[in-house]
């Protein structure tokens, strides 16, 4: 079994799939590594880091897909819609891609690799289970997206967050808002404490009310019916524009005595609910700050235009996109041990067996056999339901 990478090619995609400290597992489990030269310069892993491991470096891309049986990804084809497409001459029939593709999105792109016979999994379909916390992409780049929410915000806020005792007087903390208690809230929750806010947080869910209050933040609590607010597989739903418009009523007063507000609500597949209207925003004292994690799917704030930051009036108003490439060394190590997790898990005794019947396979598997196949990805392109397969790949 071959295993390899290549280098991202998407604009400010600096992340790479594969990083040194998860090529020993591979190695162990039956794999050769072979990896397209400078592949994780760009997050700090250079070529000898990777040779040390025995890693086969090699001196063009074609020669990686040429030679691996599984290629590994951070970003594959349909989440890379541009430079991505001059990769589809190099896939060949049976081969397995294992990366992020955006599926419930990408038509073409997923239409496009399944008439190659490509074996592609998306990780974003992993589904939400204890068994594959370990694999969950999704997670593990929504911790660094919280995290780095809050240091843009403290960059951009005329003031300190913490409270000072000083000869020249008080400081007061900054009050911090954040909306959406997953795991890029909770993220931002903790490090916007750390950094001494008096932090606030609301959610949908109010089962995670005990979440935010261990993480020293108060919870916001509204009287909405959010019963409906999460899918069998963990994931987000999008709720009624009624909804939507209510949860805006309760929520205007709190972000209008907020210094910052951190959205985080995205639903997979779909454009972000508006939470804050431009009048919502417009309220806020001139100075403070909104960073919109949702930006690249529309956005959580009115205001928001992803990839910039718009001030309206004296606010600012931050939509930052893909914002774990911005921290590409962990970022990288995160996602690697993730994706080796995922692959791992499909790996018996030294080859490769897609066994149908695990939950985590079915659920991410995309395209097989040269069909789409994946229930959800065939209702997003409006296929119709996929015949049932027997059997293991």
């Amino acid at each position: 079994m071959i295993v390899g990478t290549v280098k991202e090619t998407f604009p400010g995609e600096h992340r790479v799939a594969l990083t040194p400290h998860v090529v020993p597992s591979l190695v162990k489990a039956g794999a050769e590594i072979v990896i397209e030269t400078g592949a994780g310069a760009a997050a700090g892993y250079p070529d000898e880091a990777y040779a040390e491991k025995g890693v086969k470096i090699a001196g063009a891309r074609a020669e990686v897909f040429q030679s691996a049986d599984v290629i590994l990804q951070v970003r594959g084809y349909g989440a890379n819609p541009e430079q991505g497409r001059a990769d589809l001459e190099h896939f060949r029939r049976g081969q397995m891609v294992i990366a992020t593709f955006e599926p419930l999105t990408a038509g073409d792109p997923v239409r496009e690799i399944a008439a190659k016979g490509v074996l592609l999994f998306a990780l974003e379909l992993v589904p939400r289970i204890t068994r594959a916390q370990s694999m969950d992409i999704l997670s593990s780049m929504a911790t660094i997206a919280g995290y780095k929410a809050v240091l843009l915000a403290a960059s951009h806020l005329p003031k300190m967050f913490p409270m000072m005792m000083t000869a020249a007087g008080t400081i007061t903390p900054a009050r911090v808002f954040i909306i959406g208690a997953g795991v890029a809230g909770l993220q931002a929750i903790s490090s916007a404490r750390r950094l001494g806010a008096v932090v606030h947080a609301y959610d949908v869910r109010p089962a995670v009310k005990e979440q935010v209050e261990s993480l020293g933040g108060k919870f916001v609590e509204m009287e909405l019916d959010a019963s409906a607010a999460e899918d069998a597989g963990g994931y987000a739903k999008a709720l009624g524009e009624d909804f939507y418009r209510k949860q805006r009523e309760l929520m205007g007063a709190v972000i209008a005595e907020s210094d910052v507000v951190i959205t985080t609500a995205a639903v997979p597949g779909k454009k972000a609910p508006m939470l804050i209207t431009a009048d919502m925003a417009r309220a806020m004292r001139p100075g403070s700050v909104i960073v919109d994690l949702a930006a690249e799917r529309g956005g959580n704030c009115e205001l928001t235009r992803a990839g910039e930051t718009v001030d309206d009036g004296g606010v600012a108003i931050l939509g930052p996109t893909n914002i774990p490439a911005t921290v590409p060394y962990h970022a990288s190590q995160m996602f690697a041990k993730n994706i080796a997790t995922f692959l791992l898990n499909m790996v018996k005794e030294g080859a490769l067996n897609v066994d149908l019947e695990d939950e985590i396979v079915q659920g991410a598997l995309v395209t097989r056999d040269g069909e789409v196949v994946q229930p959800q990805v065939r209702e997003a392109l409006g296929m119709a339901t996929a015949p049932a397969k027997e059997g293991d790949a």
